[in-house]
């Protein structure tokens, strides 16, 4: 309570209390639907616990467990790190999934986005993006070429991959006329002619 000169009280303002959810990652401009420093109220809540920061400006707003806060999931901290904006996880769990003899691993996950290039930690994970072209909805044969574009991290043979990839696309594990399409858009010239190889010494038993 509080009174002014007329010796009237009045009720001092409650303290913003924002309506956040659970497990969701928060920008600092998100809070300004609550204030008009959107600022200043991310700090009060950082210490109420309310939020824990992630990176310069990025917050989340935490789950709780039985045993304590649960992390957030990784593609709600795309989510919010890039602002909303298309991305698209990739890397070895993706590439492995193709069935091409490959069984990389990496430490951190591999996000193509539109934005940003580098490494960035946010909160206790560690993401790599790399700013490059990719489709809005990646088909498996998407994931093909990006395979050849990065056989060398994947630590494999990219005349090993070309001849796997023939035999999978004999058997109908993959569409030749997308292969050729994801090439031409995504692939270097070098991904381009071995994908080409491959799917040509199928082509003949085509009826």
């Amino acid at each position: 309570m509080m009174y002014d000169f007329s010796g009237r009280f009045h009720t001092m303002p409650a303290s913003v209390q924002p309506q956040l959810r659970s497990g969701q990652v928060y920008r600092t401009k998100d809070l300004s639907k609550w204030s008009k420093n959107p600022t200043r109220l991310a700090s009060r809540l950082v210490r109420e616990d309310k939020l824990v920061p992630l990176a310069h400006g990025l917050y989340l707003h935490p789950k709780r467990g039985r045993f304590g806060q649960v992390p957030a999931d990784d593609r709600e901290l795309m989510r919010g790190f890039l602002d909303g904006d298309q991305y698209i996880v990739t890397g070895p769990e993706r590439w492995n999934a193709l069935g091409l003899g490959t069984t990389a691993v990496f430490a951190t996950p591999l996000v193509y986005n539109r934005k940003r290039s580098g490494e960035f930690n946010l909160g206790d994970r560690r993401f790599r993006l790399r700013r490059v072209a990719f489709p809005r909805r990646p088909t498996a044969e998407w994931f093909v070429v990006d395979l050849f574009q990065n056989a060398e991290e994947a630590g494999a043979s990219r005349a090993e991959l070309t001849e796997r990839l023939a035999r999978a696309v004999r058997r109908g594990r993959f569409d030749r006329d997308e292969l050729r399409q994801m090439a031409r858009r995504f692939g270097s010239k070098d991904t381009q002619a071995r994908i080409e190889s491959a799917v040509a010494t199928t082509d003949a038993s085509v009826p």
